[in-house]
């Protein structure tokens, strides 16, 4: 009988493209790509341009997410329609407690990109809360509000798993 207990998957290495390790170095960093700042040097970690970078980043998600959100207060004023067919009602509160959840983790999302910025601004940003070492450019990408490196993640998610919150 197989065992119910999970096995985490191991990191993979990324691969860095060595034709785009220079590149950073003459573009200004909003027009950097993601795979020109993977491509960095590890001497390279968190400077002035990595920094800008995700600060870029970071400002683009909460530009976007505060569209959608407008376009969800629209979209619920429109469908405030008075529709006599329960099975027709009960579809559009769905829908619209769909859309609210989904707001509700961007509202959620927006309070970690501002946590984010002001550890850019403190210098803190792209290390681990609980280590200190750093969290990787990959990760980064992947997660710009990430906190904790992928371990100190993996440690905590298994502390939860095993003794509840």
């Amino acid at each position: 009988m197989p065992s119910t207990a999970s096995v985490q998957p191991k990191p993979v290495p990324v691969k860095k493209n060595p034709k785009l390790a220079d590149h950073w170095k003459t573009k200004p960093a909003e027009e950097l790509t993601d795979a020109e700042v993977l491509a960095m040097p590890d001497s390279e970690y968190m400077n002035e341009k990595q920094r800008a970078f995700f600060r870029h980043k970071l400002l683009q998600l909460q530009q976007e997410i505060l569209q959608s959100a407008g376009q969800t207060t629209e979209h619920l004023r429109e469908d405030t329609v008075v529709v006599p067919d329960p099975a027709d009602r009960a579809t559009i509160e769905e829908e619209h407690a769909l859309e609210l959840r989904t707001r509700d983790r961007e509202r959620k999302l927006l309070k970690k990109i501002d946590q984010s910025l002001a550890r850019i601004d403190s210098g803190d940003y792209g290390y681990c809360d609980e280590t200190g070492e750093p969290i990787g450019v990959a990760r980064l990408l992947a997660r710009p509000t990430a906190t904790l490196s992928l371990e100190a993640q993996q440690r905590r998610e298994l502390k939860q798993k095993l003794f509840g919150d």
